[in-house]
């Protein structure tokens, strides 16, 4: 059967910024070349800044021919699943390339996992080699070795590409973390250490036949709403996407563009948009391994004139919050790129004010790529939108209940989407794949409403719905509300059992240091925005709200511990 596009004449094409085509003419480019040819055009230029650590584009290419060299020597090859469990560090980038050029398949895992979440992932990716850091192998990996299908590990540590005096001074630091962010690794029979086995290799890797439909990486979905599930990602959908975003950002300046990398790598925003789009366009990217630093965020904008920040709303929200932020020169940045989380207008507003940047909105999952929608940068930005979709992608919105019917503007109904930066699918899970892949649509579970001119508003996540009394309620909606209050830092909504109802609404808030609230005070505010079925009838006010490592909010953390309450 085939599904029609909602808007057949793609009505959202006219709101495109001038120099944005409305079609792209893609090139097969596999992401292994995006470094190849940014080394011969801007070989001189910086690659990536870490610390103290500067790699030019030049040094980084040579680096990654030495570790895809001694990977190769490992028996790594097209199609074998090689792990990477590490923060943002130069390792990471020169291990994820490295992998890439042999055609290998690139497993980006959270360092944050526990021993079962890693076991998990490496036994259903078949997981041959893994690539770690020194403290990593010491808290879980060292006594997990036997029930894990790795057979090779290669140790990387903080400290070692650090330059004098850095290098000397960071282990201390890093012992007296707690956790310690460094560790004593005892040399035996397969594990090798990062930088003596790079520096060891002649960079020689195997000439490799690269098929744009073989799987770049398996991208593991964050697991928040079940059992974790591995999104085949190709080799065209990457690279198409990263061209994607950069046909949207037309006005940048190829190989002169600096990009903050905080964003973790094992996530998909991360991966593509401040690892392999800006390698794509010779920018250089201001590495971070702590997300949460926001005194070196803020810190390194300054510093290395950053240009292009992609990030969080939580991350936005706290350098607006950053003791003398004020005082701070952030003036470099032109464009940032918001996703993950809905961005409140009150943030957004007050982050531009701070810095002059544009902040644009955007939408994007896992399973593609992950940019699907993004608000103009110079037409119209619509506030509370995630935007319109991007070059070579359609999108529908349909009826929830048959997933078929055609929903009008102004309807909510779930969004789906078709574009080259979708999926293959899930890895070993057929019925799931089918579940969300219909006739190349991808059905992505949120809830949206497109507008007369193609902007889509995110409405709630079909799982998150809340349904009190028969009324369909939404908790993004309230949560947008609450967030606008003067007192109020952070809020999240949920729904709680109730035999009457079906579910209550309830919010949980975190209010702004200093401030003070009554919880009629906000039923009050909320009242002046929402209908009344909406407002919520339970509150809690809470020191801080339970969030994944992408600093997205946990509802479903939530949930489970209002419903073990009523147990």
């Amino acid at each position: 059967m085939r599904y029609p596009r909602t808007m057949e004449q793609r009505i959202w094409q006219a709101s495109y910024d001038e120099g944005v085509p409305v079609d792209i003419n893609f090139q097969d480019t596999p992401i292994s070349a995006f470094l190849s040819h940014s080394a011969e055009a801007y070989g001189q230029r910086p690659a990536l800044v870490f610390m103290n650590c500067r790699m030019s584009y030049a040094e980084l290419n040579e680096a990654v021919d030495r570790f895809a060299t001694a990977l190769y020597q490992m028996g790594v090859g097209k199609g074998t699943s090689v792990a990477v469990h590490l923060p943002n560090l130069p390792q990471s980038v020169i291990s994820f390339f490295a992998i890439q050029r042999l055609g290998a398949t690139a497993v980006m895992t959270n360092p944050l996992y526990v021993p079962r979440e890693i076991a998990h992932q490496w036994k259903d990716a078949e997981v041959e080699v893994a690539i770690t850091a020194d403290f990593l192998w010491e808290r879980h990996l060292r006594e997990m070795r036997e029930e894990l299908p790795v057979r090779e590990y290669i140790v990387a540590s903080i400290p070692e590409y650090l330059k004098f005096p850095l290098n000397w001074l960071a282990p201390f630091q890093l012992k007296r973390q707690k956790p310690p962010a460094i560790a004593s690794v005892a040399s035996n029979a397969g594990v090798h250490f990062f930088r003596e086995l790079l520096e060891a290799t002649s960079p020689a890797p195997p000439p490799v036949k690269h098929e744009m439909g073989d799987v770049a990486c398996i991208q593991y979905t964050g697991g928040t709403t079940g059992v974790s599930k591995g999104a085949e990602l190709t080799q065209r959908n990457i690279s198409y996407n990263a061209q994607q975003v950069t046909a949207w950002f037309s006005e940048l300046v190829v190989g002169e563009e600096v990009l903050l990398a905080c964003l973790p790598f094992f996530h998909v925003f991360g991966l593509t948009v401040c690892m392999a789009w800006p390698v794509l366009g010779g920018a250089c990217m201001v590495l971070m391994p702590n997300p949460r630093d926001i005194q070196a965020m803020v810190k390194n904008i300054s510093k290395e004139r950053v240009t292009l920040f992609p990030a969080l709303p939580a991350l936005f929200n706290a350098i607006n919050q950053f003791p003398g932020v004020a005082d701070q020169d952030l003036t470099s940045l032109k464009y940032c790129f918001s996703g993950s989380a809905p961005l409140p207008e009150e943030i957004q507003r007050k982050f531009e004010r701070l810095t002059n940047a544009i902040i644009v909105e955007g939408f994007g999952l896992t399973e593609t790529s992950p940019v699907l929608t993004v608000n103009p940068l110079r037409g119209t930005r619509k506030i509370g939108h995630i935007g319109i979709p991007v070059p070579g992608t359609d999108i529908r919105i349909v009826d929830p209940s048959d997933g078929v019917t055609n929903l009008s503007a102004g309807e909510e109904g779930e969004l789906v989407a078709k574009g080259p930066q979708v999926m293959k699918g899930y890895r070993n899970m057929p019925g799931e794949t089918a579940e969300v892949l219909r006739d190349g649509w991808f059905y992505t579970g949120d809830l949206a409403v497109a507008d007369s001119e193609g902007y889509l508003r995110i409405v709630g996540r079909k799982k998150d719905m809340i349904i009190a009394g028969g009324y369909n309620i939404f908790p993004d909606e309230i949560d947008r509300i609450l967030v606008e209050h003067p007192a109020v830092f952070e809020a999240c909504t949920i729904g709680v059992p109730d035999k009457k109802r079906g579910e209550t609404v309830k919010s949980f808030v975190v209010l702004e240091s200093g401030a003070s609230v009554s919880k009629e005070d906000l039923a009050s505010f909320c009242r002046e925005h929402l209908a009344a079925y909406k407002i919520p009838r339970l509150w809690e006010f809470k020191n801080e709200l339970p969030k994944s490592s992408m600093m997205k909010l946990l509802r479903r953390e939530l949930r489970d511990q209002e419903i073990a309450k009523q147990l």
